[in-house]
């Protein structure tokens, strides 16, 4: 028999967000250490916030809907409070009753901002990793690090003489704008919409963009990461932040760091000795003399390092296609840092609840 179309509106309803959340769902596990990590960084919004005056937004319930963000690739944070409104998986996330009123998007982002000034997504990101079930999954003597480009939420035609002497584009929608035959440089052009992006090219034959550079440092056991930093694009920048990231590690016990060939030099090698670090560094041999020699290639943790080191690129992939760092939506390197650590987080999240069934 052929059921009926017609629908009934009921006046009340007796379900939660709760209830409509499959126990089986991974954000399950994913909201129990999420929650574990904002419990330890209560005390820091204590004294991030005013003791009197109208109450903000719950920085747990934004930190949740920004992790959300990274999830599901919502492109921007209007379209995010759009989802909130009708999602129910999306409000039981964030700790939103089926009747709550959604925030206003303006409202919503001078509150995240906020938590950018606090510096939030690296604490958070060491509450998780700070987490006792965590913590056993977590190398404490072998890692990676590698760098990629963010690209600049600035076009080229933003990217002027800092002198002024240039014509500006035509008025109107995209103007028109002709390069033809200006030489253009970091040291002679700056990009007036974003001043911290930098003009890279990321390898011969490819285009010049405007960038920012992301670093991370990923323990090896699990591929967990556990530092990142971003800088300004240029040809040192992956190495610096390296050895910014390495010297931060906790312990003073010997470690290993695996890099790939762009960490190849006599300068990072020495510095990664003066830090207690054995550099696996992929040798650049290739018209020129790698300073890495066969004391250390002729061990077979210089062999496993080689290996693991490559799966810093699945951090990357993530990081990039699903959580929205190909392309930063922020202006400014300490917006673009916060956005590229919090993803970096959620790229955890992600990964732990398998690894936590799997040691179980």
């Amino acid at each position: 028999m052929r059921g009926s179309d017609r629908r009934t509106e009921q006046l009340f309803s007796y379900l939660s967000p709760e209830a409509m959340v499959p126990k089986s769902h991974p954000l399950r596990v994913i909201r129990e250490l999420g929650n574990a990590a904002l419990e330890r960084l209560s005390p820091k919004f204590e004294g991030m916030y005013s003791a009197i005056g109208r109450p903000s937004i719950p920085p747990e319930q934004l930190l949740r809907a920004l992790l959300l963000q990274a999830f599901f690739t919502v492109r921007s944070e209007r379209q995010l409070m759009e989802q909130l409104g009708y999602n129910m998986l999306f409000r039981w996330f964030v700790g939103l009753s089926m009747d709550a009123p959604v925030w206003d998007v303006t409202v919503f982002t001078k509150n995240r901002d906020r938590l950018l000034d606090g510096d939030v997504a690296r604490a958070f990101l060491a509450a998780l990793l700070a987490d006792p079930r965590v913590k056993p999954l977590l190398s404490d003597e072998h890692f990676s690090v590698d760098g990629t480009l963010i690209e600049a939420w600035a076009s080229m035609k933003s990217f002027r003489p800092k002198d002024g002497g240039d014509e500006p584009p035509a008025p109107g929608r995209n103007g028109e704008r002709d390069f033809h035959g200006e030489k253009r440089g970091n040291e002679t052009h700056a990009s007036i919409t974003d001043p911290d992006a930098r003009l890279y090219r990321k390898a011969q034959g490819q285009a010049a963009k405007l960038c920012h550079m992301g670093h991370v440092a990923m323990e090896n056991r699990h591929g967990l990461v556990v530092q990142t930093d971003t800088t300004h694009a240029t040809g040192t920048a992956e190495r610096e932040a390296a050895t910014g990231m390495v010297g931060e590690l906790p312990g003073s016990h010997r470690i290993t760091v695996g890099a790939d060939k762009a960490y190849d030099t006599a300068g990072f090698v020495a510095d990664m000795r003066d830090l207690g670090a054995t550099p696996h560094v992929a040798q650049n041999d290739r018209n020129r003399r790698s300073a890495i020699d066969h004391r250390t290639t002729r061990h077979p943790g210089y062999a496993a390092s080689q290996r693991l080191r490559k799966r810093i690129e699945e951090v990357f992939g993530w990081m990039k296609t699903i959580g929205g760092q190909r392309k930063t939506r922020f202006r400014g390197t300490a917006k673009v840092s916060w956005s590229f650590t919090l993803a970096a987080a959620a790229y955890n999240l992600v990964r732990l609840p398998k690894l936590l069934a799997a040691a179980a």
